[in-house]
């Protein structure tokens, strides 16, 4: 069974490949925006911050 996903993507390696790709954009991007700098370090609400994020 195969749970739909945005793109589109069917095999599970390259979709694997696809999502650490975008995560590292992401990550990179939080870091580049400065929005790192709102987050709460070390709360359940900044966990969930990140997590959004991602």
């Amino acid at each position: 069974m195969n749970l739909e996903n945005k793109p589109g993507i069917t095999d599970q390696v390259e979709l694997a490949r696809v999502e650490e790709k975008i995560s590292k954009q992401k990550a990179r991007q939080l870091f580049d925006t400065g929005d790192i700098d709102r987050i709460n370090v070390g709360t359940f609400e900044g966990l969930a911050f990140i997590h959004a994020y991602l």
